[in-house]
């Protein structure tokens, strides 16, 4: 990522009043699959990992952030694990589209904060500034045409079911202090269903589909060289800058990471 690259390309940018709109890429894929490992591991070989927000050039957002507030009969419900988290109406997809439309327009965005204990909101934010490339991961993120369409690269994250569930069953009952018949009663009730229904069928979407999750160095490798040609590439490598025909200004290079984990 050569800075004199940079600057010129910024210098392009602002000549021309055009914004250098990032790089959208969507991870999907079922339930404790990888996605979050995979997306880090992305950032790790690209350097992303250790440098300060404000030169950093790839965020990570997680649809898990977006779930709607529950009513209190939900509420209720989600606390005995009765509630499926895994259908599309689980998640705010109004709010998702809205982050999305302000990322693309190069503007800094306040993440929800989801509390998994709890099944709510919490009264706080992650804050995400404008970056070059954006990794949008979750178990639903191609289920909708509308979200779906943003994405320059769909990545669909496929590991074996076994694998799948004894990860969730160690991360439930370890991080989240749910019991073995909570988990599994919830799995088969809820989230296998759930899979087979809304989120395996949109694989077929996918541009690149990585088996083994983070265990799989060769694919990662390979979107990790495709991420440095477009950070080394800049606005040739991505949108012409216009939005709906309309050419929006300049913005700075800047990013922040927010995560979570999957119910």
């Amino acid at each position: 990522m050569a800075g004199d690259t940079e600057t010129h390309l910024s210098d392009y940018a602002e000549n021309n009043n055009v914004i250098r709109q990032p790089f959208l890429i969507g991870v999907s894929g079922g339930t404790a699959s990888g996605k979050s490992s995979v997306c880090e591991k992305i950032m790790e070989l690209l350097g992303q990992n250790e440098i300060d927000h404000h030169q950093r050039q790839v965020a990570i957002l997680s649809q898990d952030s977006f779930y709607r507030e529950l009513t209190p009969e939900q509420k209720a419900k989600a606390l005995k694990g009765q509630f499926n988290f895994d259908h599309p109406d689980a998640f705010d997809n109004e709010l998702v589209m809205k982050t999305l439309w302000q990322i693309m327009q190069g503007k800094t965005v306040q993440i929800p904060v989801y509390d998994f204990f709890t099944h709510s909101r919490k009264d706080e934010f992650v804050t995400v500034y404008p970056a070059d490339v954006v990794l949008f991961e979750g178990i639903l993120m191609f289920y909708s045409q509308e979200i779906r369409d943003l994405f320059q690269m769909k990545l669909f994250v496929d590991t074996d079911a076994d694998t799948r569930l004894s990860r969730r069953v160690l991360r439930d009952i370890g991080e989240r202090g749910r019991d073995l018949e909570q988990v599994l009663t919830q799995y088969i009730t809820f989230v296998k269903p759930a899979f087979e229904e809304f989120c395996l069928p949109t694989k077929k979407y996918a541009d690149v589909i990585i088996p083994r999750g983070a265990d799989n160095l060769v694919a990662i490798n390979l979107i990790v060289q495709h991420i440095q040609d477009i950070l080394n590439g800049g606005l040739t490598k991505r949108h012409s800058g216009c939005m709906n025909g309309h050419s929006t200004p300049t913005r700075q290079r800047r990013t922040s990471e927010s995560s979570s984990r999957p119910h």
